[in-house]
């Protein structure tokens, strides 16, 4: 089989951003940056990052990988990124992140949903916004779209408050997704998951929640690291829950609470160890042409964003090692947000739930393509991402809405009971800690109802039944007139 390049995501996509913003503070060196990649139904999401030395080509590169996101997961809204190079343990860091917010404010009121990420917890973000006057969460330019904003600011505070496995929403179902598309993988090669060996870079809220998912699954996590080094455990795996128990809030595990047979190595030693998967969940191009013939395993599940060059990931490609790409393996924490905004699952359970079905038969239709054509997973996920993308401009609009960020539960839609199939799941999730009712949801499958298969969405040509944006008098279509209510 003849192996092509890795496509990059701007060779893919062939369009520049939006839109990009450049914010100077005046009371410190501070700089920040926002970046729209593309909008769909006038709308686009992505967080906010604080640290030293971002620079608005770190914050493209973001805000387009959130379009890939968004894409590939038939979720109608753009891709956005924001950055702010400042120290985020500054003691003025709070007082900077609030005038960046106000400083870009009209974004915010309308344009931008935003959320936690790198140096900016999401308790910190919500507090932000509320000081300076824009709403109570960073959702806001989502919730001000609803009918009902209390029903939708309701169900957004009882989802990421609600614990499961002893972690919110935003601390497990990230990690989850990039298990998920592990164990996609591992099941398209027929490899059993208790035969498996996995090892995970990175201990914070992503490798965290990946590991220990993993763990459920039956994968033995033989390496896991941190800031301080590598600890392993070859024979019989790691007790993830253990090191969970020991965790600090930065992500640092308590070596006094290590077993007598765990060993401890240099944190880089990681990459080559015998393990069929490699979860990369810590910091951007840790992956290059320098270690990359280090690795060992089959797979690659990104759990961090852009943790491996394009350089390293053909040289990788060439020698029969699969990279589930970011985009595709980390998007559950976004999904699962706009999943609890639109209403159509209410607790971590359920976006669990769903984002299984959805990412389990991506990743085995993106391998399948990828090894029918030739070439890699990247490649045939980001046509696919493009594609859907494009899709849903074309059917909800773009910069200009042609339809409502909230769609209209259809009648007579009925709310499964998934707390029965869940708990048939061999690695299923802790649910006592939350509420029955939580459980027993709506995993309401509208807009992405039918949400397609990679190949489809690749193959087939893209439906030509756009309106034109003058026929309609914003870009938030509103309450609909008789002049609306006629176009075809």
């Amino acid at each position: 089989m003849t192996q092509t390049a890795v496509e990059t995501q701007l060779q893919v996509l062939e369009h520049e951003p939006y839109l990009q913003v450049t914010w100077r503070d005046n009371e410190t060196s501070a700089r920040g940056f926002v970046v729209i990649d593309q909008l769909v139904t006038g709308i686009a999401t992505g967080g906010l990052r604080m640290r030293p030395g971002c620079t608005m080509g770190e914050v493209a590169e973001l805000a387009r990988e959130m379009t890939l996101k968004m894409g590939a997961f038939g979720i109608h809204v753009g891709g956005a990124k924001g950055g702010i190079d400042f120290d985020s343990a500054d003691p003025r860091a709070e007082g900077v992140r609030e005038r960046f917010l106000q400083g870009v404010r009209p974004l915010l009121e309308r344009f931008w949903v935003t959320a936690g990420d790198l140096g900016t917890q999401q308790e910190q973000l919500d507090r932000a916004f509320s000081r300076v006057g824009i709403g109570e969460t960073s959702f806001h330019a989502a919730v001000v779209r609803a009918e009902d904003q209390s029903e939708v600011r309701s169900r957004i505070h009882q989802a990421f408050t609600t614990r499961m496995d002893g972690l919110l929403l935003s601390e497990l179902i990230g990690g989850y997704g990039v298990a998920e598309s592990a164990l996609a993988a591992l099941e398209h090669q027929e490899i059993p998951a208790e035969s498996a060996r996995a090892v995970v870079q990175g201990f914070g809220a992503m490798g965290g929640s990946t590991a220990l998912y993993l763990a459920r699954a039956g994968v033995k996590i033989v390496g896991i690291t941190d800031a301080q080094g590598l600890i392993t455990n070859t024979t019989r795996g790691l007790d993830v829950e253990l090191l969970l128990s020991a965790r600090t809030s930065r992500g640092l595990i308590d070596r006094s609470v290590l077993r007598e047979d765990d060993g401890e190595a240099p944190g880089d030693e990681w990459l080559g160890m015998d393990a069929d998967v490699l979860v990369p969940a810590a910091v951007g191009h840790t992956i290059t042409t320098d270690n990359c013939d280090r690795i060992r395993g089959r797979f690659i599940a990104e759990a961090a964003n852009v943790p491996t060059t394009p350089e390293a990931e053909q040289r990788l490609l060439e020698r029969g090692v699969t990279v589930i790409p970011d985009f595709i393996a980390n998007t559950g924490a976004a999904a699962g947000a706009w999943w609890v905004i639109l209403g159509e699952v209410v607790s971590p359970a359920g976006a669990c739930t769903r984002l299984s079905e959805q990412i389990r038969p991506l990743v085995r239709d993106l391998l399948s393509r990828a090894r029918e054509t030739g070439t890699s997973v990247r490649t045939a996920g980001l046509r696919f991402a493009r594609e859907n993308s494009q899709r849903m401009i074309d059917e909800m609009g773009g910069a200009v809405a042609f339809r409502d960020l909230f769609p209209e539960t259809p009648q007579g839609a009925q709310i499964p009971d998934v707390g029965g199939e869940a708990a048939t799941l061999s690695y299923a999730p802790d649910l006592t800690e939350a509420r029955a009712t939580d459980i027993a949801e709506a995993v309401l499958h509208a807009p992405n109802a039918s949400f397609p298969g990679a190949g489809d969405v690749v193959e087939s040509p893209l439906e030509n039944g756009r309106q034109p944006a003058a026929a309609y008098p914003s870009y938030w279509p509103g309450p609909a007139d008789e002049a609306d209510s006629a176009q075809p």
